[in-house]
């Protein structure tokens, strides 16, 4: 798999495989998602993205001690795993925990990259319903974004995260956070990068600042609820496709 150098940690792999779902892992269960991501791995798949708020994160440590244990990889090393800090989370004081937690979701000693989710916070959730995912638009408030990344280098100081980044960041958002951060962020994974929403910009701010921008659903999600249906619907990459004897998809990404 080819894999890109960062300015952090080890080379990323280009394809990464995504745990997120429509009904954050409910509908799939912890043994469906699981068994998504074995088959993955038979795939060759290398690089796995979870997140906090996927609810995800324990199958795919699950899937991982399966892998190990088949035969399937050497050791956790061969693999590049990515999880993200929730909004509720993201605030001073919270940082280490919720990674300290979602490293036991995982049963691992660290992630190789550990991403601020959004560039909000939120308040955090009453003790009772400590842990829920879901996002509440009333009590959206501001980050602390030098407070936060703060704590996100100590976690990469204490060897919990080889590389740190940031997801669904904007080119003023990443120009602020680059202002202050001692730790550059090694990544920006962005909503959506494809043929047909190229994020010119964005991309070209993050070459010149040594950031690798990573695509989420560079195939447009098809057949997701937030599916965009342009790239696996282009009569131009379809034909282009053709000609070249590869499938859609290889030429999509």
């Amino acid at each position: 798999m080819p894999a890109a150098a960062l300015g952090l940690g080890k080379p990323m792999p280009r394809l990464g495989f995504g745990t997120a779902s429509a009904t954050l892992g409910q509908a799939e269960g912890r043994a469906g998602v699981t068994q998504a991501v074995l088959h993955a791995l038979d795939a060759g798949y290398r690089h796995l993205d979870t997140a906090s708020s996927y609810n995800t994160e324990a199958a795919v440590g699950d899937a991982v001690a399966q892998a190990l244990r088949a035969g399937k990889i050497a050791s956790r090393d061969d693999l590049y795993i990515t999880t993200k800090l929730w909004i509720a989370d993201a605030h001073p004081g919270r940082v280490l925990p919720a990674l300290q937690k979602s490293l036991r979701n995982l049963r691992m000693e660290y992630v190789d990259m550990y991403l601020i989710h959004f560039p909000v916070s939120m308040r955090p959730p009453p003790a009772a319903v400590e842990g829920a995912i879901m996002v509440v638009k009333d009590d959206l408030v501001e980050m602390d974004m030098k407070g936060v990344w703060e704590e996100m280098e100590e976690c990469h100081r204490r060897g919990l995260a080889r590389a740190i980044g940031v997801s669904n960041f904007t080119c003023r958002k990443l120009e602020y956070l680059l202002s202050f951060a001692k730790i550059p962020p090694a990544a920006n994974q962005v909503v959506e990068v494809h043929p047909y929403c190229r994020q010119n910009k964005l991309r070209a701010f993050c070459r010149d600042k040594g950031i690798q921008l990573c695509a989420y659903s560079p195939l447009g999600g098809k057949g997701a609820p937030w599916a965009n249906n342009s790239v696996m619907d282009s009569p131009i990459l379809k034909q282009i496709a053709h000609e070249k004897g590869k499938t859609l998809a290889q030429v999509g990404v």
